[in-house]
């Protein structure tokens, strides 16, 4: 028997989704189909009135411009933006962990503090744009003739950025950028960490001390160092003092409750809610109930959905937090005159998704259905288990370096139009949210979740298969982003202020 090319996702929805093409006239919930349907796109399923809410997910994602009849495709002509919040349900029951899940260790680094690390990298950060050449050039040649003799380091990795100076020393922006840097001086899969500034900027050395304590933390500035090509000079001396320390690390079992993943998705199509992301919350609800985190971020990109996440809030503090972060965000934008509903990108639409609401609702499942454990600032040091929110924009660059910057040890990144992205020093799986997708860029994606919209798998059984890879990625396995090189140009803070 064919499988049907459609999905509805709720009892409660009025609109199906095309998992393969629909043709005029083709069969779709006992109506027929009065439009050609692209995969990822909507089709309703019963006459919605002009005004009426366009429901998916069980939630309202807009409402209807025109009368709408049954078999009609529902996108952008017919369908905008308006600020409706259904009545959150009852919360159904997140995926548990097994005694042998939550016994499981993964092959890490212990760090002197008692951290766990899923990399052994030496970081070159920049402390401001004007070092950024010099920190490439002292990568470069670090890697060419210090690596290969240190088995146990992954890499050296230029953390560098356009920030630093021609800013306020004091403010938001400057207090981002310097929360954002000194939590990646600290990160835990750097296990050395040598930072360069030019001399004369407004983000001084001073302000980050040694850059943490011991000798494998180290800073000197390009002025003091007597030039550019001194400074590698200098670099180079620093940098084997350094490697003799970190490349004597050594792999050993850490139990998985010690992992700290940041969840991501960019390049999001009509199917990244029904496979790719709700395949991710299992795997994140496995890993919060084995005593793990995960970080659930872009709040942008869960406006319309903050409800959903407000409902599973463990107290009114912390939903508190997530509603002033939802209302800082309708002031900011409103203050740039612009919309919340402007998120929804052109490859967002190609691929059947229409509205903010649309976007968050599927978004929002990547946070599995655990409780909400935390809400954090962006890059704030993360340190509750379990799933934890972090306020970042819905840049997915921007949004991936906070939580890097507040503690993640991992990535996991969702796409449906073909997002490609590293994020050193976490390793950055990539997850494709239809098999086309997969087909067409294998190399760069890690998982195929579409295998899911076919009826070939299950949402539960592709996030044990996402969980098994975290697990095995945390031990050494390299992502296919690791293998090709991304990670070293994805570093971006958020750049909050004036420039000056």
């Amino acid at each position: 028997m064919d499988k049907q090319p459609w999905i509805i996702l709720s009892a409660g929805d009025n609109v199906a989704v095309a998992t393969a093409v629909i043709a005029p006239g083709s069969t779709v919930a006992g109506i027929q189909a009065r439009q050609k349907i692209d995969p990822g796109h909507k089709v309703a399923i019963a006459d919605i009135p002009l005004g009426a809410a366009v429901v998916k997910y069980g939630q309202a994602i807009g409402r209807t411009t025109e009368e709408v009849k049954a078999g009609d495709h529902v996108h952008s002509h017919n369908l905008h933006f308006e600020n409706d919040r259904l009545a959150a349900t009852a919360n159904s029951a997140p995926e548990t962990a097994t005694a042998d899940d939550k016994a499981r260790t993964f092959m890490g680094y212990r760090r002197a503090d008692g951290r766990a690390a899923t990399r052994n990298y030496i970081g070159i950060i920049a402390s401001v744009n004007c070092s950024t050449t010099v920190c490439r050039a002292i990568a470069d040649e670090a890697n060419r003739t210090i690596l290969p003799h240190y088995e146990g380091i992954d890499g050296f990795v230029p953390i560098v950025h356009d920030q630093g100076c021609g800013m306020s020393s004091t403010g938001d922006g400057m207090n981002v950028l310097h929360r954002t840097l000194a939590g990646y001086t600290r990160h835990v899969n750097f296990g050395g960490v040598l930072m360069i500034g030019l001399g004369c900027e407004v983000n001084q050395l001073t302000l980050y001390g040694q850059s943490g304590a011991g000798a494998s933390k180290r800073h000197f500035n390009i002025q003091d160092a007597g030039g550019s090509r001194r400074a590698v000079e200098r670099a180079m001396g620093v940098l084997r003092e350094i490697a003799a320390d970190v490349g004597k690390e050594r792999r050993v079992p850490i139990s998985i409750g010690e992992i700290i993943i940041g969840l991501q998705c960019g390049g999001s199509d009509g199917f990244s809610g029904i496979t790719a992301n709700p395949a991710l919350g299992v795997a994140a609800d496995l890993l919060a109930s084995a005593g793990g985190t995960a970080i659930l971020s872009e709040t942008s990109e869960i406006y319309g959905a903050e409800h959903l996440l407000r409902s599973r809030a463990v107290s009114d503090e912390v939903a508190k937090k997530l509603d002033e972060k939802i209302a800082w965000w309708e002031q900011y934008v409103a203050l740039h005159g612009a919309s919340l509903d402007n998120n929804p990108s052109p490859g967002n639409k190609r691929g059947g998704l229409t509205t903010i609401l649309e976007k968050s609702l599927g978004a929002v499942a990547k946070g599995g259905r655990s409780p909400l454990t935390a809400v954090y600032g962006y890059a704030e040091r993360v340190t509750a288990p379990g799933l934890v929110f972090m306020d970042t924009p819905g840049y997915d660059p921007v949004s991936a370096t906070g939580q890097v910057a507040g503690g993640a040890n991992m990535i996991a990144f969702t796409t449906g139009r073909g997002s490609c992205f590293g994020c050193r020093p976490a390793p950055s799986l990539k997850l494709s949210s239809n098999s086309a997708l997969y087909a067409s860029m294998e190399e760069d994606m890690d998982i195929d979740c579409g295998t899911i919209a076919t009826g070939d798998a299950t949402i539960s059984g592709k996030g044990r298969e996402i969980f098994d890879l975290i697990v095995d990625t945390a031990s050494g396995k390299k992502t296919k982003s690791e293998i090709f090189g991304y990670g070293d140009n994805e570093f971006v803070p958020w750049h909050l202020g004036a420039t000056l």
